[in-house]
């Protein structure tokens, strides 16, 4: 039975560069024998074994003195699992070919719900010509009026589904419940886990178990400290590949739907080894203020935008307001590949 973790007392054992793998078993052994979780992080110059459970009877010399480790460190921050001691290369989510925390940035484009089939088609159809390689859009919907539109359900996936496979996009949508993971998994490439759901822990755990790359929102009152410890809850379960997203957080000011933190996105590219995915769309709720906020998160880091966009936002069935319109997200795209050079990346 695994020993109950003390955050205070986690542990990595860092191996050296030419430990075998002989050498990395053995020491995997000795500590699942003792009733650990084991977590590795194969990197370009070491393995490092994190050891979920409380280590603090540990001798981490006996550890050290085994052959092939480097040393052992305990981590006194939280989140252990997210953190760049853990692992110290950028952690790469490859989606169907699709390199996501790679030197190109990835452009996540669509709708904010899908709407009607014919509707999400003819969204495919324009983000894939603007060189997006992921199709968004919403089959569940949480908002904040119960009179709002909800989203049509399974009937959206499928749509969403189809009209990506007509352009050969990958699918990221919101999954809202768990009771809905058996059927989203069908239909989606990333699952999407929402502002109101970043601290829905038993929702996170849930997620730890699905074999599929994970969209973690910041949520509207989060520290960053919290979206990582909510990520953690992902990945001491298991899965590794979660993104994290800001997208924007509620202040005093009240002229944006939320304020844009762009410096979460390289505090969090300094704090952690995964993935960082903006939302600037979210972040200000004001379509002509998305393409600025999309160009600052460029400069600052970001491996991925996730931008809403719509052939028509002025009939659009929800967020029509901050969505762009076709031409200008093929605007947007021209001015963030000049961006992306001058910060020694590519976008598209």
């Amino acid at each position: 039975m695994t020993k109950k973790a003390n955050n205070e007392n986690l542990m990595i054992v860092i191996m050296n560069h030419d430990a075998t793998t002989e050498n990395i078993q053995a020491v995997v052994e000795r500590l699942t024998e003792h009733g650990f979780d084991i977590h590795k992080s194969t990197g370009a110059a070491h393995t490092v074994l994190g050891v979920v459970g409380d280590t603090a009877s540990i001798d981490p010399r006996d550890y050290e003195l085994m052959e092939g480790v480097s040393e052992v460190v305990r981590i006194s921050e939280p989140y252990k699992l997210a953190g760049r001691l853990f692992r110290k290369e950028d952690t790469i989510i490859n989606v169907k070919g699709v390199e996501i925390g790679a030197k190109e940035i990835v452009l996540m484009a669509g709708p904010c719900s899908v709407e009607t089939r014919e509707g999400i088609r003819e969204a495919a159809k324009f983000v894939k010509a603007s060189g997006a390689k992921i199709l968004r859009g919403g089959a569940f919907k949480p908002r904040s009026s119960p009179y709002s539109f909800q989203g049509l359900g399974v009937e959206g996936l499928k749509y969403l589904r189809e009209a990506a496979d007509e352009n050969d996009l990958i699918v990221v949508s919101e999954v809202m419940d768990k009771s809905d993971l058996p059927v989203a998994m069908k239909y989606i490439d990333i699952i999407q886990v929402g502002a109101r759901n970043m601290q829905n822990y038993s929702f996170l755990k849930e997620l730890g178990n699905m074999p599929k790359p994970i969209l973690l929102k910041r949520g509207m009152s989060a520290t960053i400290k919290e979206l990582l410890m909510s990520a953690e809850y992902i990945m001491a379960g298991g899965n590794h590949e979660v993104m994290l997203c800001e997208r924007g957080i509620r202040t005093f000011e009240s002229y944006t739907r939320n304020t844009m933190d762009i410096s979460a996105i390289p505090i969090l590219k300094s704090l952690s080894h995964l993935p960082v995915v903006a939302d600037p769309s979210h972040g200000t709720g004001i379509r002509d203020k998305v393409a600025p906020m999309a160009r600052a998160s460029v400069a600052a880091g970001a491996d991925a935008l996730l931008i809403e966009a719509h052939q028509d936002p002025d009939n659009a069935l929800s967020d029509g307001a901050q969505s762009l319109w076709p031409e200008q997200l093929n605007e947007l795209v021209d001015q963030l590949k000049i961006i992306a050079r001058a910060v020694d990346r590519t976008f598209l």
